[in-house]
């Protein structure tokens, strides 16, 4: 008997699964080959020549409802995306550990040479709820001994700090308020990169925030000189 005090046995049984490769990827692979992959084959063989030089690096989360690639209409070689829990860039360190979003900034900025840096975050985003909980107090036990998500929105701090909060505000209108801050401090971070302020000071790069609705798809970008965030399409 399952004991109703135990928080994994309240967890749903997870279902047995094909050892397989995933015959969904598979069938979605077989619909690229046939239909976009015989439109593009000719940009693909240039890419592989050639090598890519998107003109845009996108900084988003990698929730699977909000995909840069789909959301902007991308086609190959356009885009250089890195993602990661909550859209989150670090800032500038110089440790003996492991950079994983500052090593593709930097490969962006000094390999590829990107014009425009994009910090795109997102309504009902799961980093910033579970930062916003672990704020409020409601926060749930860490996922693993590692607790690497819990440290990992560590770094979302200081935007709690930054938040002009009356103590009123409901729990959706606090996680709309983090998200769209956090981007706000992402952005900051990248200035910190001297690879980064470099270009600016000489006005060769620039650096943007974008926020999606997943329910309504609108998209909203934010101003640079106010940093409030509004619809491009009114």
């Amino acid at each position: 008997m399952n004991d109703s005090t135990d928080p994994e046995a309240q967890k749903p049984r997870r279902e047995l699964v094909d050892a397989g490769f995933p015959r969904k990827l598979l069938g979605g692979y077989a619909h690229f080959r046939k239909n976009r992959l015989s439109r593009e084959r000719e940009r693909y063989e240039e890419l592989a020549s050639l090598g890519q030089k998107p003109d845009v690096m996108i900084i988003a989360c990698c929730d699977s409802r909000s995909a840069p690639e789909t959301i902007f209409g991308s086609a190959p070689g356009e885009m250089f995306v890195v993602r990661n829990v909550a859209n989150i860039m670090p800032p500038y360190e110089q440790n003996g550990d492991y950079h994983g979003t500052s090593a593709a900034l930097e490969f962006a900025v000094q390999v590829l040479r990107v014009k425009h840096i994009v910090v795109m975050g997102h309504g009902r985003c799961g980093g910033i709820a579970a930062f916003r909980q672990q704020m409020t107090g409601e926060a749930m036990e860490p996922l693993s001994p590692g607790d690497f998500i819990g440290k990992w929105i560590s770094l979302l701090e200081p935007v709690a700090q930054n938040l002009k909060c009356t103590g009123a505000e409901s729990a959706e209108k606090l996680q709309g308020m983090m998200e769209e801050e956090s981007i706000r401090q992402s952005i900051e971070h990248l200035k910190t990169f001297p690879c980064v302020s470099t270009l600016l000071e000489r006005e060769q790069i620039g650096l943007h925030g974008a926020w999606f609705d997943i329910s309504s798809g609108e998209l909203w970008t934010m101003d640079e000189n106010s940093g409030e965030f509004e619809k491009p399409f009114g």
